[in-house]
Parts: C-alpha cells; structure tokens; sequence
C-alpha cells in the first residue's frame, strides 16, 4: 500500500500512548484502521520562551490528575512523584489572537430545564360513610399516581447541558487551572493550533524579503508554500524548512506561485505561476525543475498546439494518480488541460502532449463571429487515490466547476467527458457567485467480520454553487463478462444530498468519509455530517484572518449585474477565492491566513471527555459519557461507531474509569483537606451523574456497591438516597438491596417523607425487601399502600391484610375506636375499596399497571371467597348468639361503608371474570390453588346478587343501606341479563324501594336506576305505579310512560312540572302539536287546555320561545298569553315583536305562510314601540300593508311620543298628503321654537356641553324630517308623473304662470319650512354669539358679541347644508330625464323657486335675510358644477389616450409565426431572402409617395384601408383573421430568388404569411369552385386564412 492511500484515509489517528492517559482516541467507526504512518509526523510548536517545544494534538492529550489542587498540594505531589518532568501541555485556543472577551454564559443549545417539583398526591378518601353522591358514576383511584407520566423526576440543577459553557458547581473545585496563552474549551468541536514555528520563518521580515508573501498551500506528508516570489517552501511535521524550491530557476521569472500540488508519492511538488508556466520539483533534487511546460503564444498558436497561453494565470493543478508526469491543470480563461510527459533521460529529453479537456481559445470566437459568455475555473481537482482498489483509479478523472456547469472528465486513454450538470435551479437570482468541490475516494471499510477485507465505499464529489451544496456518489457498473473488466468502466453518477446554507460556501473539504467542512463567505465554518447533512457545530474563522484573493471578478464582470441606485434589492457578486488557503489532510483542517498557518483537529468524544477531566469538570465529562453510551450525540462527528454494541463496548470502560476517579478524588479531598470541602451541592450534582450512567449501562451492582460506597463512607448517604428518588419513581431502579433499602426507609422515616417513602416502595421489587421489617415500619407509620403492595407482590397474599384494616375500627375488646385515633382509622380501613377496585379489575395496586392474567385470576379468586364465603342462612340464625354470622366479612365491610362497597362491586361486575367458570386454572396443578381459591374461581353474578339479597335485609340493614342494594341491581341488570335472573316480585320490590328513597341527595340516581330498570322490566300493571312515580317526582320515567301511551296532555303536565329543564316544555308542544303526530280533536283540546291553565308559566320561562311556539302551532291562543303580560309591557313589546317580527330574532324562512296578524296587535306593537324603541317605529310601519293599522288608534301615541316621521308615513299611506305635509311643516316649527329657546337660554346655562349637545340632537332632528319631507314630496311628484304619463296627452306644456300642481305646493311647505327655520334660527345665532362667552363675561359685555363661535359656525353649516340637501332633492326631482309624451320638468323647478321667493317676499318686505342661505345654496351649485366639468375633462382625457393607445397597438399589426411563406415555403423576410425584398420595398415608398400627394384629399378613406408594413387589418364585414393587403391588388416589384414575381406579402390575426399571389391562388380556387369567380371579379378586398379556416 502506497503512502498516498494516506490522505484518503479518514479515520482519526491513535493517540500516542505516553503512559499516562487513560482515555484514548477512538478510530472511525466505518473506516480501516490499517493506515501507514511513514510519512506521517508530529507538528511541534516552538515554545516562546524558548524551552522545549510542545507537541500538538495530534498525539492526542493526557491527564496527570483528577481536579484541582491547591498551590501545596501541587507542590508535595511534585516533590513526591518525579516520574515525569515535562510540562504539562497546554490546551490551543480558537480565540488566539481573538480581541474578544470569552465569556462563560451557559449554551442554549440542548439545555435541559430541571424540574424540582414533585408529584401533586390526589385526594384521598374521606371518612365512611362515603356521602351518597351518585355513587355509581364513580371510579375509585388509589392514593399514588398511577402513571409514571403524572410524576415528573426532579432534576438535580447540576444535570445542565452536556455542552454547556458553565460546568457544574463541582468544576469550582475540580478545575485545574494551568497558564496556557491559548485557552481551548472543551466543548469546541475542532480545536486550532498555530503554527508558530513555521509562521515565525515565512512571515517575518526576513522571510517576506526573500522569499514573497505566501500565496497557496498544499498538505501532505509535508507542508508546502508557494509565494509571490515564483518559491515553493517545503516544511516538515516538526516545522523544520527542508527545501526551497525555485531560486536560481526560470521559475522565479515565472511570476507568483498561483496553485500547488503534491504528487501521491509525495515525492513530486508541481506549481502554476501567474505567466502560465507549470513547473513540477522532485523534492530529493530541487536545485532543477523535474518538468517544464511552458505557455504558447496565442498569436503563434498552430492548430495542433494547445496549452495555456501566456500571461493568463494557472489557477489549479494536480497530479492524475500516482505518476509523476500526469498533470491536469486550469487557468483563469476557463480552460483546462492535462499534460502526458514521456519517459526520458532528463527534463531536456521528455516531450510534454497536451491535451484540452475544457473551454475555448480567445481567437476561436473572433474567427467563428460568435461571442462568448465569459468563464473561469472556479473549482477544479483531480481524484485523488483511496487506500481501496476502484475502477476510477486508472481513469483520470477531473472535476471542473465554471459558473454555468459541472464536469466531469476522464483523461485516460482519451479525454472523455464522463458526467454534467447544470447550476441548481434553487439558487437566488441575486445571490453570490461562488463555486467549490471536493472528492473523496474509495476507501476500505471497517466491518465486524475481518475477514471480509474487500468491503470499500463508493467515490464521491461535494460541490456547491452560491449557498447550494450537493453531494455525488460515483459507482462503477457490474461487468457481465469478464471480457468487460477489461473495458473502460461505466460510471454512474446519483446526486444523493442537497443541503442549503444561509450564505453562500466559498470553500469545503472532506474531515472523514463521513464529515464535511464547509466555509461560507463570511468565514463561518460549518461541520456537517454527510448522510443527515446535520449542522453539528459552527464556529466563527474571521479571527482567522484566512487569505482569499479575488481571481474571478474581472474575468467574470460582464455576470455581475451593474449597479442600479434605483433598485434596492441585493445584486450579484462574485466571491474570492479561498480554495488556495482552506485544505484538510487525515481530519486536520489546515488555514493559510494573512499573517499566520494554523491548523485544526476535529476532536472525537476521547478528546472531549479528556478536556472536561482536564478542567476539572467531572460531573460534565460523565454526563457527556453517558449521552455517547446512549447515541445522543453526533456518532459520526465524534468518531463514535453506529451500531449500538460497539458504542457501549468503548464507552462502557472509560465511563467506570471516570466514575471511580470522580468519587474517590471528591471524598479523598473532604478526608485530606478539611478546610476546603466539597459542597453539598456538587456531591448531589455528582450522585445524579453516577445514577443516570449506571442506569444508561444497567449496572446496579456498580451503583449500590461503589458509589453508595463512597457516600456511606463519607457520611452523606442520604444524598445518594435523596438522588435515587426520582429514579425510582420513573421506574428506572426497580431493585435495590435489602441494606439500602433499610438506610432509605430508616432516612425517610426520620425526616417525616413518609409519604414519598410509601411510594417509592411501590415502584421497588419487594422480592428484595425485607417482609417483616417492611410490615412493622409501614404500620407504624401507617404506610398501608406500601404494605398491600409489599404483601401482594412479594407474598402474593391479598386477604390477610384485609381483616387488618377492618380490625382498625375496633379495640382489642371489641369496642369501637374513639378519640384522635379514628380519623386516621378511617382513613386507612377506606383504602380497601380502591384496593378491591383495583384488584377485581386486574390492576396493581396502588401503581395501576396491568396484573398478569393467571395471577390476577388468582388474586380475584381470594378476594371473592374472602367476601362471599360462609355459613348459610340457616347456620346464621343457630349461631346469631355468638355474634359470628354468615359472610361476616361481607357484612363488616356492608357494616363500615355500604355505598362504596356497592359501588366498587358496580366496577368489579364490568370485568369479564365473572362470566363464567376458569377450567384452565382449576386443572392446571402447577398453579397449587389454596382450599378457598376453587370457590372464589366459581363465583359469577347471579351467585353474588343472590348474597346481597340474603345480606342486606330489616332489621340490620335499613332503607338508607338498602337502597344501595336496588341501585345496584337496577344498573347492573339492563347491562348483564343474560347472567343475573331475579324474580318478578323481586324487582318490583327493587321498584318500590327506589320511588321511596330516604333522602333527595339521591333523588336523581334513584330515578336514573329506575329508566334503567324500566329498559328490561315491564310491570304487569304500570298504571297502578304512576301515582308512586309522581309522588317520588321521577319526571323523565313519567315522560316515557305517557309517550309510550300517547296520554300528551299529561305529558305535557309533567314537562310543566319538570324544573329541571324548563326549556324542554318547548319541544314538547312542538312535538304535540305537529300534523305528523296525530292527534285527533279531543286530544288536541286537552293539549290547548294544557297550554291555557300553565299560559303564565310559559310566558315565564322564556317569552321568545313561548311567542314562537304558539304563533307556529297555536295561533289562536297569542290573546291569552298575552294577557299573562298585562302588568309587565317589556314582556309584551318582547312577545309581539317575535310574532310580528319573526325574522329580527332569526327565525327560519321554510314556515308555512302566516296569516295576516290581528289589527289589534299590531296597534298593541307600535304603541309599545313609541315608548320603548321610537326610532324603530318608521321602519315597521313601512313594512305594513294598508288596511294593518288604523291611524286613528295609534296616532296619539305617535304624537305623544314625537315619533311624526312615522305618523307622515301613515298619513301618506292613507292618501292624507296635504295633511301630512302640515303635520310636518308643524312639527319643524316645534323644533325651531325649541332650538331656539335653547339658544336663548344658554346665556344663563351653567352645563355648557350639555346644552351644545341638545343643541346638535335638534339640528340634526330638523335634518331627519326634512328628509322625510323630501321623501313625501318625491313620492307624490313620482306618482303625478305616473298619472300624467297614463292620459292621453291633448294640451301642450304648461307655461311657468300657470297654476302650480299640488306636488309643486307641497314642495314650496316644504322649502319654506326648511328655510325659514334655517333664516329664523341662523339670526338668532349669529346675534347673540351662542357659546361664545361665559356667564361672567356677559355681565361685562355691554353688547352682545354678533360673531359666531365655533359651536355656532356648526349649527348654521348643518342648518344651510339642510337646505341645500332640499334644492337638490327639488332639482333632481324636477329635471330628471323626460319620458315619452311627457313635458319638460325642468320648467317646475323654476315655477317652484319663483313662488317660494313670491312667497318670502310676501313674509318679509325685504329679502336680505334669505341672502346667505340662498348665497350658500348657489354657491355649492357652483362648486358642483365645476367638480362636474373638471372630471369629465380629466375623464374625456384619459378616454382619448387609451384609444390612441389601442388604435397605435391596432396599427402596428402582427408579427409573422414564421420567415417562409405558408404557401410556397420561399423564405419571405429576415437574413438570406435576397435583395428583391429592398428593391421591393424601395419601390413601394416611391409609390405610397405619389399616392400621398395626388390623392391627398381621400388621405384619410385611404389610411383606413391601408395597413403599414404590408401586414393585415379587419375591415367592416369581415372577420378579424380576414385582412386586406395594402398593395390593393399591385405586385411588388422584384424578382424572387427563383425569378417568379411574388408579390405583397399578407399578415393575417393568426400570425400566419402568405405572398399574395400564393394566396390569390389558393382562395380563387376555392371562390371559383363555390361562386364561379375570383376574388378580382367579384371586387372582394378580403382574405381569409386556409390554414385556420
């Protein structure tokens, strides 16, 4: 295997073992440990100080100690142990050189919040006897949560993030502080170190004079530097300066070293300087060039000569696999080559054949007359050689990457391209201009069967354009033949990933065969992982300074969109270059910047758990140990294998190692020194890391034997007990040994968490409990959760402890518990129905997990013959003197709490046990069924029916007990009635006893028992029951008993009767009532006498609903519920507006038609509303048909309440014009009279607002109904029109001194009542200055102020705007437009304004008053009209440019689908038609010349016919695709190509062309064939498409 398989290698290299680390750097997961090392070195840093040089991490750290010590502890352990005298390495820096301050905030990322709240306990169960609140509906539950989900574990705080800035409290103790001038963290993923040395000789001074400022870098086994001097500087691992290559050569006249490479041998270093000169070095005898391949003129250039051409940069170059004389290379231009030198005696001997593979020579595109877009080389590389054999090994092949493709070529035997693809289509249209790629080879991969050594990845390509990156997998195809292997190979190439960053990638390389490291513009590192493209980590470089160099702007301007002021948007932008400075080699990352080389290692999870013990943070290094074990982190970043056997192998041992370290250094340091000890705190943090590993390994043994160790030997046991709580709880510990759970019980017990302690031990396996001490510890505290579980679990026994609880109520002698003790009694005796509950239903008690099926069967078993076993009834009368009767069990628990015992039996009887027998566990002998267990296996339902019955019985059971019994046998019959079959007497009994229930808080369950019952059980004689039923107020039965019969008036009684659902007396009438139900008279009747004798209550349960119901159903009946409302006039206002209203509260539109409502009502209704809701009035009396309402009945009320618009509407409507116009005109002078006696008085006015505020409500009043007398004035004058249109008309107009029409009179009341309240009240307002002063300051004015205040000003605008609303309505009422046999109107508006004015004129002797309000009037005409004129000139306007716009679209024509005539297939216009076309059209101007000057006075007839540029134009008459051509049947001149006159050229709609001619012929075949002529003959202009039609 050659050294170059070395670069291609990703797996991490073995630390180097220097006898004290304990951790050591993990290899790949998938790559072939197998690597060669010869030229692999050591980088060394030369220490400032001049003393030894430090060894880089490549050989990986170690730690000498566990934490920090202090200064004396230091001392005596170095005095102590000079085993080694080195120093102790310091950690690299990212932030070297950085001038930021390193901060220690705690990372957001992956943070776990703690949670210190424990579990909230559910209420346990009060004392017996259990209240009688719907006992049934009831589940029992047991005092622990059932559910580990309900109990979230209480986090220690020092469980942070496993890569959190701020370590844990305990790293205050443990760090090791240690002068480093490069401090690393250790949660950074690739760490940097400088390279001092070899900065310290090419960036001095010295250095830059002699050898030029570095400008590429290449690494290998060696690192090389080409600078801008024409030098390549080689260095080794150690930074030692081996070679300089160059001076004394041509090279140094070459110009600056622009790309690099070395060869896979590293033996050969090849160069591009910026001439185009490529110069390859073998570094064994640099002193000459190995291989020259010099530019060519491109002036000189032959035709069989290629190769860069002179002055024009090589940007890239690489050897073609592990030959020396196989170069590829690019230049700046976007060309490439590859250069085969022949073998010779020496450089002058070798001849050098070039070969392009991509881009075209400059001239090429002079020659050919087509211009270039403009290329360059963005990205290029060669494929370098894996340490796995493949089939593109002996291929050549190159990757390029321009700003418009990917290529990808093999140069061997010939060049050939292999695979290309265009730009993404994702990229932004503004973005940057950027390009990179990288490949990695085919390498062998590491399996678990050795053996199998021939298992290797597939190459692959990275490449990025802009922000898109995207990887390619490269396979080779199956030969079928062995023949074929011989064969050039078939490639196939899969884009597999594509992954989009937030700025563009400038730069990436491969760090393994699975890890990517990408570098954007903004000098961002970005880890990612190849199969997810998961963002790991990112970091920040721009510290870094890295040299990038701007190579492609120039070459690539014209790409680059120009600079628009205008335009806000981001334009594009053509990246630096970086590739030069960003390599990577063995998972180091390498940087050439400014002014220094530094590289970075992608640390693996050794590396960063060495860095937290180094630091002292132990509690983080475990933590971050056990996410490794659990496959939290990024495997494939880390080093980490995938699968997870061998995860857990390597992680496993240095997990222990660091545990054990951890304890033993944070209890030695409490024993050896005293003064400083390590807090509570950090001890707890440590214990929760120790519990989550050990619990992550499942290793019990490590953490009850090692750590509890440590604790218990350093007195801080209860910590780790404290610690392990959460755990438990979450049933993560389940096992624990007898020793700790005594230490735990005995804690717990005398810190008073007795509660906590009781549910722990039932999350524990108590198998491993000790039974007789659990049982004494958890009486005496009580603890009898923990003692059933205890008992049932670990013994099995689920009796015994039974007959315990229930002996809690009684004293040894016998007596009852008295005093404090018997809440605490109770409370313990009440947990046996929840335990019974939980185990006749197959659940654990008190966790709620599911039992297995035998031992649950089992468990049911011993319960059942606990309670229902005994002596027979007969046996209980001879032996009632002993005070031990039959079921003594049973009726100690019926003694105790009945309810719950019945109730948790309802449970029970759900569980499918009791359905019938259990062969399969009865005859299985393994099971060793007890004495009593076969009984309890037979059980079913009917047998324990049958027992309660017998039970619970006068005298010892009373009503209060028994009625338990009948609810139960009432739900539980209807559910399970072919397993429980009881006697006809029996139920009826059951039947009585729960009509006549002992107390009303059961009054409903009783009642739901009895439909229950009712469902399966038919009374022989129901009716005699419904007296017992009503008494005992069980509304629904009766419901169903009188539905079932059809007795609805009694049915309707009972809904009446039902306070608990009001609402449904509803639905019921509805359902009544309906036509489908079937009612005959007499039943119907009984109904409507139901509905008279509860009309109040009715009307008292919702007024809409009832209104409703009855006009739906009862409409007959509206009077007398009505009148249930006599004393409240809101219920009625309520009740008629449903009726009369129905669609205001939402009624539904599919009702059957309704009859007209009663005159009376409606009366009733707007009566009610002129004093509740006046406003509304108008709109309903608008809605109402004549002869609805009778004005004489409601219009006192209209007046009383000032609602006049709706007494002008029924005044109108009964043809009452006249009067209704005078009622109006009054009520504006009662306005009038009261604006202005509020204007007079609010001189003396003390509430100023006030007063304006009524003052507004008038004006705006006067507004109001001079529109309502505008509406009865247009109304009437639409009327009279309509009368004058009907007759004949016989007279002619009528002149303007005729006697006005009663409409015109109405009008001119109108107007003078409007304006004269306008004139009388605008006077007053304007002389007495309302609200312009206050009271005291009247009484300092002599005069009263005549200009109007603000307030003012508003009354008399909204009194002129009034009248003005008036004249309009006049003028647009009396000049409308003129219908047929009608006169002018507009001569009305003028009879009316000259009798107004007479009319004023009469009033007033002078008409100055009227002179404003008429001024305003003619003013806002005025304005009108010159809105009016300057719209329609901006409209007339924009009309004009819109048809100038279409005509001039309309004018140009179409443009043609092809260049050849349709017809003849001649090409007819654009390059190659010949010059007849010029001659043509030069001779047509000649003759629309003459046309224009001797027709000029038929200018215009003929440009409608003519169409410029020879193309079509519809015409009258004619289709649009039918177009006239402007030659008007002329030939144009010139000869075609083939000597045939052709003629004009026709353009139809539909883009087709034609000569004329062509067309001619066509069509005047066709015209010929229809009419017998042509289209000449006929003097047809027109055309028609023959291809569309």
């Amino acid at each position: 295997m050659s050294s170059a398989q070395d670069e291609a290698d990703d797996g991490q290299d073995d630390l180097i073992n220097n006898g004290e680390s304990h951790i050591a750097r993990a290899a790949g997961p998938d790559e072939d440990s197998d690597v060669d090392e010869r030229h692999s070195g050591t980088l060394q840093e030369a220490d400032p100080s001049g003393g030894e040089e430090e060894r880089l991490p490549a050989s990986g750290m170690s730690f000498r100690g566990y934490g920090k010590y202090s200064q004396e502890e230091q001392e005596s352990a170095t005095e102590a142990s000079a085993l080694d005298s080195r120093p102790v390495p310091a950690r690299p820096s990212s932030a070297d050189g950085s001038l930021s301050t390193p901060d220690d905030t705690p990372s957001i990322q992956g943070s776990i919040a703690s949670s210190p709240g424990r579990r909230t306990h559910m209420s346990g169960y009060g004392q017996s006897p259990t209240p009688s609140l719907r006992p049934f509906d009831r589940r029992f539950q047991a005092h622990i949560s059932p559910s580990p989900l309900n109990s979230p574990r209480a986090l220690s705080p020092g469980f942070l993030n496993l890569h959190s800035r701020r370590s844990s409290s305990a790293s205050q103790v443990f760090q090791d502080v240690r002068d480093t001038d490069t401090p690393q963290a250790p949660w950074d993923v690739v760490r940097w170190t400088k390279l001092r040395k070899l900065t310290g000789q090419v960036f001095s001074e010295i250095g830059k004079r002699s050898f030029g400022r570095p400008s590429c870098i290449v690494v290998s086994a060696s690192i090389a530097l080409g600078t801008t001097k024409g030098i390549i500087l080689v260095f080794d691992y150690h930074q030692n300066l081996k070679s300089v290559i160059g001076p004394g050569t041509k090279a140094i006249q070459s110009g600056a070293v622009t790309s690099i490479s070395i060869s896979a041998d590293h033996l050969t270093i090849a160069g591009g300087h910026s001439s185009g000169n490529i110069f390859t070095w073998d570094t064994s005898r640099p002193a000459k060039p190995f291989l020259h391949i010099p530019p060519i003129n491109s002036a000189q250039r032959g035709p069989d000569v290629d190769g860069h051409i002179s002055g024009v940069a090589v940007l890239h170059v690489g050897f073609l696999g592990t030959r020396h004389t196989a170069i590829v290379s690019a230049d700046e231009n976007g060309m490439a080559f590859s250069h085969l030198a022949s073998r010779g005696m020496g450089a002058v001997a070798r001849n050098v054949r070039t070969t392009r593979i991509l881009g075209r020579y400059s001239n090429d595109s002079a020659i050919s007359g087509r211009q270039r877009k403009p290329s360059s080389v963005l990205a290029f590389s060669p494929l370098p050689l894996g340490n796995a054999e493949y089939s593109t090994d002996s291929m050549g092949l190159v990757a390029i990457l321009t700003p418009y493709l990917l290529v990808i070529v093999s140069t061997t035997p010939v060049a050939q391209t292999q695979y290309k693809a265009s730009r993404s289509k994702g990229l932004e249209p503004h973005g940057t201009m950027s390009a990179a790629l990288a490949w990695f080879p085919s390498v062998k991969l590491r399996t678990k069967n050795d053996a199998s050594s021939d298992a290797s990845s597939s190459a692959k390509l990275v490449y990025s354009w802009s922000n898109i990156l995207t990887v390619l997998d490269v396979t080779d195809s199956e030969p079928s033949e062995p023949s074929a292997k011989e064969k050039t190979p078939s490639l196939q190439f899969k884009p597999r990933n594509r992954w989009k960053a937030q700025e563009a990638i400038v730069a990436t390389q491969w760090l393994s065969r699975s890890v990517l490291g990408v570098l954007t513009i903004t000098q961002q590192l970005i880890i990612l992982e190849d199969s997810s493209f998961q963002v790991t980590d990112s970091s920040d470089l721009i510290q870094k300074h890295i040299f990038h160099v701007d190579l492609f702007s120039q070459q690539l301007t014209r790409l680059v969109e120009p600079l628009d002021e205008g335009d806000t948007s981001m334009h594009g932008v053509v990246a630096d270059a970086f590739y030069m400075s960003f390599r990577s080699y063995k998972g180091r990352l390498f940087l050439l910047g400014h002014n220094d080389v530094s590289f970075g290692t992608l640390s693996n999870w050794a590396d960063r758990l060495l860095a937290f013990m180094e630091e002292g943070n132990f509690i983080g290094a475990i933590q971050l140990a056990t996410s490794y074990y659990n496959g939290e982190a990024d495997k494939l970043t880390i080093g980490l294998p995938e699968d997870d056997v061998s995860r857990h192998d390597l992680v496993k041992e240095k997990l222990g190692e660091m545990m054990s370290a951890s304890l033993k250094y944070a209890f030695g340091k409490n024993q050896e020194a005293r003064a400083v000890r390590v807090e509570r705190e950090q001890l707890k943090q440590l214990a929760t890391a120790c519990v989550a590993a050990c619990i992550s390994m499942d290793d019990m043994d490590f953490l009850f034997e090692d750590v509890y160790a440590w604790y218990q030997d350093g007195q801080s046991e209860w910590i780790f007990l404290e610690t392990v709580e959460p755990s438990i709880m979450d049933d993560d510990i389940q096992v624990m040994p007898p020793a700790v759970i005594k230490d735990l019980v005995e804690h717990y017990i005398n810190k008073g968490f007795v509660t906590r302690l009781e549910e722990m031990l039932c999350h524990l396996d108590p198998k491993s409990m000790d039974i007789d001490q659990i049982t004494k510890l958890c009486k005496k505290n009580n603890l009898y959760d923990a003692l059933l579980y205890v008992w049932n679990q670990g013994l099995g026994d689920y009796t015994t402890l039974m007959s315990d609880l229930l002996d809690l109520l009684q004293t040894p002698k016998g007596s009852e518990v008295v005093g404090s003790e018997k809440p605490v009694a109770l409370d313990a005796t009440s947990k046996i129905f929840p335990y019974m509950s939980y185990i006749l239903t197959s659940r654990v008690y008190p966790t709620g997990k599911e039992m297995l099926e035998g031992a649950a069967s089992i468990a049911k078993a011993d319960i059942y013959h606990f309670l229902f076993s005994g002596s027979s009834k007969d046996d209980y009368r001879e032996q009632v003197k002993q005070t031990e009767a039959s079921f003594s069990n049973l009726r100690r628990i019926l003694d105790f709490d009945a309810p719950s015992f019945l109730s948790m039996l309802n449970e029970a009887f759900e569980d499918s046990f009791l359905n019938g027998s259990h062969d399969q566990i009865t005859k299985n002998p393994s099971h060793n069924l007890t004495e009593g267990q076969p009984y309890g296996l037979s059980m079913n339902r009917q047998w324990i029916v049958s027992i309660l019955l017998e039970v619970m019985t006068l005298p010892r059971y009373g009503p209060e007990d028994t009625i338990y019994l009948d609810m139960f046998i009432a739900r539980n019959l209807p559910k399970f009635p072919q397993f429980i079959l009881l006697p006809g007497h029996t139920l009826h009994r059951v039947l009585v006893g729960l009509c006549n229930y002992p107390g009303e808080d059961i009054a409903d369950d009783c009642q739901l028992s009895v439909e229950y019952l009712l469902s399966i059980y038919q009374p022989p004689d129901l009716s005699s029951l419904v007296p017992l039923i009503s008494k005992a107020r069980f509304h629904r039965v009766l419901k169903s008993i009188y539905k079932a019969e059809r007795q609805y008036a009694k049915l309707l009684q009972t809904f009446f009767k039902d306070y608990n659902d009001p609402d449904a007396v509803f639905e019921c009438i509805k359902d009544c009532l309906l036509p489908s139900t079937g009612l005959n008279d007499k039943q119907a009747a009984e109904v409507r006498s139901v509905i008279v004798d509860h009309a109040q209550e009715l009307g008292a349960t919702d007024v809409t609903k009832a209104a409703m119901t009855i006009d739906q159903f009862a409409p007959d009946l509206h009077g007398i519920l009505l009148g249930t409302f006599h004393e409240d006039e809101a219920a009625q206002l309520q009740y008629l507006q449903t009726m009369l209203e129905p669609l205001v509260q939402g009624t539904n539109d599919d009702q059957p038609q309704r009859k007209a409502p009663r005159r009376e009502f409606v009366e009733q209704y707007v009566r009610l509303l002129c004093d509740y809701n006046p406003h509304h009035v108008r709109k309903y009396i608008e809605q109402l048909q004549t002869g609805n309402l009778r004005l004489e009945e409601v219009l006192p009320a209209l007046e009383n309440s000032g609602v006049v618009d709706a007494a002008v509407v029924l005044m109108a409507r009964e043809g009452k014009i006249r009067e209704a116009m005078n009622r109006l005109a009054q009520y504006l002078k009662t306005l009038e009279a009261a604006l202005i006696g509020l204007v007079d008085g609010a001189m003396n006015s003390p509430d100023v607002a006030n007063t304006e505020e009524t003052a507004l409500d008038l004006v705006a009043s006067i507004q109001n109904y001079s529109r309502v007398g505008v509406w009865l004035c247009q109304s009437q004058t639409k009327a009279a029109r309509q009368t004058s249109a009907s007759l004949k008309q016989v007279k002619q107009v009528k002149s303007t001194s005729d006697e006005l029409s009663m409409d015109e009179n109405l009008w001119i009341d109108l107007i003078d009542a409007v304006v004269g309240v306008t004139k009388n009240v605008t006077e007053v307002l304007e002389f007495q200055g309302y609200g312009a002063i206050t009271n005291k300051e009247s009484e300092l004015q002599e005069q009263p102020s005549t200009e109007p205040t603000p307030q003012s000003s508003k009354l008399i605008t909204d009194l002129r705007r009034t009248v003005q609303e008036t004249f309009t309505a006049l003028l647009s009422s009396t000049s409308g437009p003129r219908a047929t046999h009608t006169s002018r109107t507009d001569l009305s508006f003028l009879r009316i304004l000259r009798a107004f004015l007479t009319r004023a004129s009469l009033s007033s002797p002078s008409l100055s008053n009227l002179r404003a309000v008429l001024g305003a009037i003619f003013s806002a005409y005025s304005y009108e009209e010159s809105l009016l004129a300057l719209a329609n000139r901006l409209l007339d306007k924009d009309l004009f440019v819109r048809v100038t716009e279409a005509d001039s679209l309309r004018r140009r024509g179409w443009r043609p689908l092809g260049q050849v005539c349709e017809g003849c297939g001649r090409k007819v216009w654009g390059p190659g038609t010949g010059g007849y076309a010029w001659d043509a059209w030069q001779q047509r101007r000649q003759e629309d010349e003459l046309r224009r000057q001797s027709t000029k006075d038929a200018a215009k007839m003929q440009s409608s016919k003519v169409v410029s540029n020879g193309k079509g134009k519809a015409v009258d008459g004619v289709a649009e695709d039918k177009v006239e051509s402007r030659d008007q049947g002329k030939e144009v001149a010139g000869e075609a190509p083939f000597g045939e006159n052709t003629g004009a050229l026709i353009v139809f709609s539909c883009r087709h062309i034609f000569h004329r001619s062509c067309l001619e012929k066509i069509q005047g075949t066709e015209r010929e064939v229809e009419k017998g002529q042509t289209p000449q003959d006929s003097g047809e202009l027109g055309f028609t498409c023959p291809l569309c039609n």
